[in-house]
């Protein structure tokens, strides 16, 4: 028996170590086979990420307040969110997680419509055709699928997009990643994965989840190319999921990115980090800071100066005040809403549940 090769055939194997642009101290690297993104680019993914962690911040504090039921925050992960983001096109679809509020803002999803699915208001707060956004997606690996059946469907309707899929470290031991990167690799489905591995699945470290050198070897045995980046640099993840991007447009097939970027904040507000990891950690991966990395090469180069910085964090106060204002807004809840969008025609089960809570609410009223 022979084994036919692929018609395109691209090196599967991931280097030793993360691809980077920005060394940990805001200096370029020298040899990297990833090209530096444009100043332009540079300077909007600097003022992105200054939005994008204010945003966090903000999120986190009104969790505090009781105005959201859960929030998972990606403080430190703003380059893999913001990079991988703005690398998009606008016909682009992206297949975000629970953890990927920042992709969404960064997208152009409204902030409020971004946090109704964690404030427990809708089960999707925003239009996903209109923004080319899948759902976040809280059940870990189910949005992989997704993400290689809508770029599978777009390549037979002879449209020129790309899927990118967002997911954790802990989401690539689910059987639905395996899934979706065997179907991706053999319908060479104009997808990419970005896996976000930020050292713990919940409490579960790295060393117990996976055995293999990097998680970006986990393309191999399904045909799919892998790169592993260093996901605390933002022109790193930009450049390597921009060249993906546009691989996968012209024919390339699917690649699977592994960028190693750290969790600084609890899982979400419910969890106790300090039961699982020790402050020596966090402090050390606090010196790798993606927003410091990318305003010491900006600042170093003549590009931002103190009335640009000024300006952008002007900006995020402002947008972090609104974000205030839309949350604290009371909103009048239906809670027969629970029903609409489940099935386009309700099944007999939820016709069943609706009536009891109907039943329960005008006895409440009676």
């Amino acid at each position: 028996m022979t084994i036919t090769s692929l018609p395109l055939r691209r090196e599967l194997l991931p280097s030793e170590t993360p691809l980077a642009l920005l060394n940990a101290d805001g200096t370029p690297t020298s040899g990297s086979p990833l090209t530096m993104p444009p100043d332009d680019v540079l300077l909007d993914l600097h003022r992105r990420m200054v939005l994008g962690r204010r945003f966090d911040t903000q999120a986190t504090a009104l969790t505090k307040q009781g105005r959201l039921a859960v929030y998972p925050s990606s403080r430190g992960q703003e380059a893999c969110e913001v990079g991988a983001v703005v690398a998009l096109r606008e016909q682009d679809w992206l297949f975000p997680t629970y953890r990927d509020s920042v992709a969404l803002v960064t997208r152009g999803v409204d902030p409020i419509e971004t946090l109704t699915l964690l404030q427990g208001g809708w089960h999707l707060g925003y239009d996903p055709y209109e923004l080319r956004v899948g759902p976040q997606c809280t059940p870990l690996a189910t949005n992989t699928l997704h993400a290689v059946g809508v770029a599978h469907a777009a390549r037979y309707k002879g449209e020129d997009s790309v899927s990118l899929v967002l997911l954790g470290d802990g989401a690539t031991s689910e059987g639905d990643t395996h899934e979706a990167l065997n179907f991706a690799g053999v319908w060479q489905a104009p997808v990419v994965f970005l896996v976000q591995n930020n050292g713990y699945a919940i409490s579960v470290p790295m060393s117990k989840q996976n055995v293999a050198p990097s998680l970006a070897h986990k393309g191999i045995g399904y045909g799919v190319p892998s790169l592993l980046v260093d996901g605390n640099d933002p022109a790193a993840v930009y450049a390597a999921v921009r060249d993906s991007v546009e691989t996968a447009r012209a024919g390339g097939g699917p690649t699977l990115i592994e960028a190693i970027t750290y969790r600084v904040e609890a899982h979400t507000n419910a969890d106790d980090a300090n039961r699982y990891r020790d402050a020596d950690e966090v402090a050390s991966w606090l010196g790798r800071d993606p927003l410091d990395r990318l305003e010491t090469y900006l600042t170093s180069r003549g590009l931002l100066d103190d009335a640009r910085r000024a300006a952008v964090l002007e900006e995020a106060e402002a947008f972090a005040a609104s974000v205030r204002d839309g949350m604290n807004a009371e909103v009048d809840v239906d809670p027969m809403d629970l029903f609409k969008h489940v099935y386009a025609e309700p099944t007999a089960n939820l016709r069943e549940q609706a009536a009891m809570l109907a039943a329960e609410i005008a006895g409440e009223n009676a």
